[in-house]
């Protein structure tokens, strides 16, 4: 969802924004944020890992000529690994941990939060196959979504697609060198074997992005009803910013000379929207006034002017309304964090995430709280305990999920803030890795600076 900006900057008033009355536990936020990413694990879990209630899935996921694709993350309620959103997830989870090791690290968590981003980064060198070859997504969405069970007890085929020269994928090439990339900038001072593969992967598939231009989501056709994308310039220029703050060298700027200014009024983050990003990590690196001033844009007319809900959340759209709320929080967060309008900013992205943790009396935050959804759209916490049976009649039914979903971020209430929690409602009630990521960013933000 995006914020389109006026040419002239708005002024920002925050009459409206009270700072939140109550004190919330940020560390314990991001803790159990990381849980979440650890319920979503896909593969062979290892011998440390922490939700219990999860076990080996999908140990058969294999690409067209037999190659292993296992891991990775299962993208929301569903077991599908749409490989386009959890690049994004992975390049937003890797930001944090790079930018804010102080959080982790006061969280005690900056070891978890380095394996959360191993894991994916672990699965897309798998997908990377060849120079131009990458596996953009395995499960076909449709088949997959048909069943209401455990991913443990999975038996529908698991199809794999990918993207090629001949079937190019620009937005998904660049936004996983986007994430290898940023993934490298963890790893360098900590495992530089790793590291260097990971730099490997990403300036390939940054060339592959910028070499056969394409949408990824015409070639893999079945992410459409998905994840299709709006295009791929964004992608380009957010890619070609990580590949130089990672690596300094002049092509990657050359990339995003060349394609910003194409996109310098098309404001907004999130899984197809990659602009504002790329302007927070170009003015970090460049101090370029022009990304300043496009930053300042889009935060002050969405912290303005957007549509709030009566209680006061900023509501940038009725699907995932907490998600798309996190995405502008993040950059914003990101923006005061380079004493951007920082003593103005800050308050308000506090007053925001009051809104998600208990200042309306509820938790939109699974196990965080006293009152929290119990009927989150998610198929394999709300699942018994394999051998029991699941399936559509308890999907329908008034059994609360089985497991606690700690950690897990659910979409959000209507516009106006009205809420149910069912299983029934995806739109309100489902999860999803690119959730988490945008909101686990801004409470890394918020435990390195409170």
């Amino acid at each position: 969802m995006r914020c389109l900006v006026p040419v002239a900057a708005l002024l920002l008033s925050c009459a409206a924004f009270q700072a939140s009355a109550a004190t919330y536990d940020y560390k314990l936020l991001l803790q159990k944020s990381l849980l979440f990413f650890e319920a979503q694990r896909s593969g062979k879990l290892p011998s440390d890992q922490k939700v219990t209630w999860r076990h080996d899935s999908a140990l058969n996921d294999k690409g067209q000529n037999g190659e292993d694709l296992t891991g990775g993350y299962y993208d929301a309620g569903d077991f599908v690994k749409f490989g386009f959103p959890m690049a994004f997830s992975t390049t937003v989870l890797a930001w944090s941990v790079l930018d804010h090791p102080e959080a982790y690290q006061k969280a005690n968590s900056l070891e978890d939060g380095r394996k959360a981003v191993k894991w994916a980064t672990d699965y897309f060198i798998k997908c990377h196959v060849s120079e131009f070859e990458f596996y953009g997504q395995v499960g076909q969405g449709q088949l997959d979504h048909d069943f209401w069970t455990q991913p443990e007890d999975m038996t529908e085929e698991r199809t794999p697609y990918k993207i090629t020269a001949q079937a190019p994928g620009s937005d998904l090439a660049a936004e996983t060198a986007a994430a290898m990339a940023a993934a490298y900038l963890v790893f360098k001072d900590v495992d530089a074997t790793y590291a260097a593969t990971l730099l490997t992967h990403a300036e390939q598939l940054m060339n592959f992005a910028v070499t056969y231009l394409g949408k990824y989501s015409d070639s893999i056709t079945d992410a459409k009803n998905f994840y299709s994308s709006s295009g791929y310039v964004d992608e380009l220029v957010w890619g070609a910013a990580w590949l130089y703050r990672a690596t300094q060298k002049q092509t990657y700027l050359d990339i995003v000379d060349k394609y910003w200014s194409t996109v310098m009024y098309n404001d907004g983050f999130g899984w197809d929207s990659k602009k504002s990003g790329a302007d927070a990590i170009m003015y970090k690196l460049t101090k370029d006034d022009k990304y300043k001033q496009r930053l300042v844009a889009y935060c002050d007319y969405c912290f303005n002017s957007v549509q709030k809900t009566p209680k006061g959340l900023i509501f940038l759209g009725e699907w995932g309304s907490l998600r798309n709320n996190a995405n502008l929080l993040l950059i914003c967060s990101e923006a005061a964090g380079m004493g951007i309008n920082t003593a103005t900013y800050r308050p308000i992205i506090k007053n925001q995430i009051g809104y998600y943790v208990g200042d309306t009396g509820f938790s939109y935050i699974i196990g965080y709280g006293t009152n929290y959804p119990k009927y989150a759209h998610h198929r394999s916490s709300s699942c018994p305990d394999h051998p029991a049976t699941c399936g559509w009649d308890f999907f329908n039914g008034n059994t609360p999920n089985h497991h606690v979903l700690e950690g897990g971020l659910v979409g959000g209430p209507s516009s106006d803030d009205s809420y149910t929690d069912t299983r029934k409602d995806a739109q309100h009630n489902e999860v999803s890795c690119d959730y988490n990521a945008g909101f686990q960013g801004v409470i890394a933000n918020l435990v390195e600076y409170d």
